[in-house]
C-alpha cells in the first residue's frame, strides 16, 4: 500500500535555474513542502535518503509516437510509457499518425481511453489536421487537448496537408497551439527521384540528409512562420535539424510571450552525418540527421534560447523494418528511455548545465503548452519527480532496452548517469530498475482561457 507521505531528504534539488541542497515532502499527489530540512513527524512517512543524488522535475516530452492503435507490433502506450518512466519522462504528448489517424474527436477520445487504462506516464494527445477536417478541429477543447499537429512534409502515416488555402484557413480559424513538421514535399520528391535514378532502391543511407535537405527544411519552416505571422496563429515548429533554420527564431522575449517557438530533438543534438556509415538506417529520421556544423548551430540556438524545448520524437519501428534497404526502411527510432541520460552525458562533457537541461526538458514544455501544475518542483504542484545518480555508469544493451521494438540507436553507449527513482503524481513508480505496480498516471490538463 502506498504510504500517505514520502519525504525525500538530502537531495541536490534542481529547479528554476538553481541547484540547492534540501528536502521535499510529498503528500498524496502533490508536493507539500520544499525546504532546507524537513523532519518526519509521524510514522506514516516513508523516508528516501537521496544523499549525493539530483532531484529533477519529471521531464515532459512534447513529441512521441507510441503507435497505438493500429501499429502495435512496433509499440504500445503501455510499453513505451514504461520506457519513458525508466528514462525520467513523467508526461508525454503523443502524435496523431496512428491507424486509424487521430483526426476525429471520436478517435481522439478512444486514445485517451487506452491511455487511461494502460499508461504509466501522464498523457495527452495531439489532434491531427488534414486537408478536409477543419470542422472537427474546431470542436477540440483546448483545455483538455495538447494542440493540433500538421504534417507539412509527408512522414509516417500520410497526413500531409498540402492545400495552401486549407492551411491558411486552419491557421486563421483555430486558437489551438499548432505544431508542425516542416519539410517541403516538392523538394524532397525531386531529390529522391534523382537518387533513385542513380542508385536504384538501395540508395546509400548517407544520402538521406541530401534527399531530405537543408533547403527542404528551411523552405517549409520559413513558409509556416510567415503564415503564422500573417494570421496570428500560435506556432510551434517541431524537430529543427539545420543550422539555417535557427535564424528564423528569436530569444528577444520570454517564452511565455512567444507566438512562434521551436524544438530540437535528442538525435539531432547527438548524431551527425558522420554516423550513417556505422549506424545506417537505425539513425534514419525525418527530418534527417545532418552535418556536424548543423549540430553545432542547433546547440548554439538551444543554449541562447532561440530553441525552446528538447524532445525525443520517439518513433519506434521493428528491427526487421529498419534493416530494409533505404527506400523501404521507415524513418524514426525509439528514444524516451535514453533521452535524459543522453543529455546528462552532454552535461558531463561540459556542453550544457544540468539547470539548462531541466529548463528545456521540464520547465519550458510546461510553459509552452500551458500544462497545469507540472514541470517544476514547487509546493502545490503534482509530485512528478526524478532522482538521478550522476555517477553510476551503465551501458545500453539489448537486455536492458525496454522498448517493444527491442533496439536503440544508443546500443553500446555507456552513460555515466542513471535514473534511480521516478515519481508520478506522488507515487513511486520506478525504483532501481524495477517498476512498482501502481496506477498513477493522469490525463494532462492545460491552463488556457
Amino acid at each position: 500500500m502506498k504510504p500517505k507521505k514520502i519525504l525525500i531528504k538530502n537531495a541536490h534539488i534542481v529547479n528554476e535555474g538553481v541547484t540547492f541542497n534540501g528536502d521535499i515532502l510529498i503528500e498524496g499527489e502533490y508536493i507539500k513542502e520544499v525546504s532546507d530540512s524537513i523532519s518526519a513527524k509521524s510514522s506514516d512517512v516513508h523516508v528516501i535518503d537521496a544523499e549525493g543524488k539530483y532531484l529533477l522535475p519529471g521531464a515532459i516530452d512534447d513529441q512521441v509516437h507510441f503507435r497505438e492503435p493500429g501499429l502495435t507490433e512496433k509499440a504500445t502506450i503501455e510499453t513505451e510509457s514504461k520506457a519513458a518512466i525508466a528514462g525520467g519522462i513523467t508526461s508525454f504528448i503523443e502524435m496523431p499518425n496512428t491507424n486509424p489517424q487521430t483526426t476525429t474527436i471520436e478517435k481522439l477520445e478512444e486514445k485517451f481511453e487506452i491511455a487511461a487504462k494502460t499508461s504509466s506516464a501522464n498523457y495527452s494527445f495531439m489532434f491531427g489536421g488534414t486537408n478536409d477536417n477543419l470542422e472537427e478541429i474546431l470542436k477540440v477543447d483546448s483545455k483538455n487537448v495538447a494542440g493540433l499537429k500538421l504534417f507539412l512534409g509527408s512522414s509516417t502515416g500520410n497526413m500531409l496537408v498540402d492545400d495552401t488555402k486549407v492551411l491558411e484557413k486552419i491557421f486563421k480559424s483555430t486558437k489551438l497551439l499548432i505544431s508542425v513538421h516542416c519539410e517541403d514535399e516538392a523538394t524532397i520528391k525531386k531529390n529522391f527521384q534523382e537518387h533513385l535514378d542513380k542508385f536504384g532502391e538501395d540508395i546509400p543511407v548517407k544520402y538521406h540528409p541530401i534527399i531530405r535537405s537543408e533547403e527542404a527544411c528551411y523552405l517549409s519552416s520559413s513558409q509556416a512562420i510567415k503564415l503564422a505571422e500573417k494570421t496570428g496563429a500560435r506556432l510551434h515548429v517541431f524537430h529543427l535539424s539545420t543550422g539555417k533554420e535557427t535564424s528564423l527564431f528569436s530569444n528577444k522575449i520570454p517564452l511565455k510571450d512567444k507566438k512562434i517557438t521551436a524544438e530540437v530533438c535528442i538525435h539531432h543534438l547527438w548524431f551527425s552525418d558522420e554516423d550513417y556509415d556505422k549506424k545506417g538506417t537505425f539513425i534514419k529520421w525525418n527530418p534527417a540527421v545532418k552535418t556536424g556544423k548543423d549540430r553545432e548551430k542547433l546547440w548554439e540556438a538551444l543554449l541562447d534560447d532561440r530553441i525552446d524545448v528538447i524532445a525525443t520524437d520517439h518513433a519506434p519501428h521493428t528491427i526487421e523494418e529498419k534493416k530494409n534497404v533505404y527506400t523501404k526502411a521507415p524513418s524514426g527510432g525509439p528514444l524516451v528511455q535514453h533521452a535524459l541520460p543522453a543529455m546528462l552525458e552532454m552535461h558531463h562533457k561540459g556542453k550544457i548545465s544540468i539547470e539548462k537541461i531541466v529548463e528545456k526538458m521540464c520547465h519550458n514544455p510546461a510553459i509552452l503548452f500551458q500544462v497545469e501544475k507540472r514541470g517544476y518542483i514547487k509546493e502545490g504542484y503534482f509530485a512528478d519527480l526524478v532522482l538521478v545518480d550522476l555517477n553510476n555508469p551503465w551501458t545500453v544493451k539489448k537486455e536492458n532496452i525496454l522498448y517493444k521494438c527491442g533496439w536503440s540507436p544508443f546500443e553500446g553507449t555507456t552513460f555515466k548517469s542513471r535514473i534511480t527513482h521516478t515519481f508520478v503524481n506522488g507515487n513511486l513508480v520506478y525504483q532501481n530498475s524495477k517498476f512498482n505496480d501502481v496506477k498513477a498516471a493522469k490525463r494532462l490538463t492545460f491552463d488556457r482561457s
